[in-house]
């Protein structure tokens, strides 16, 4: 009985590792394409410069 909760144990804890994993795979995809985006969209200032498109 403890046997087979353990195995059940382990494939949740599997299967939500594997669920996070995918969701994070997808975040770094958003995350990479707003990041290029920014290199695209990135209008010329007053001087001809490049501005940043982010704060920091």
């Amino acid at each position: 009985m403890v046997a087979l909760l353990l195995v059940l144990l382990l494939a949740l804890v599997l299967f939500g590792a594997g669920f996070a994993l995918k969701a994070l795979w997808w975040v770094a995809v958003v995350v990479l394409v707003v990041w290029i985006s920014g290199f695209v969209f990135a209008s010329a200032g007053e001087s001809g410069a490049r501005k940043r498109w982010y704060r920091w």
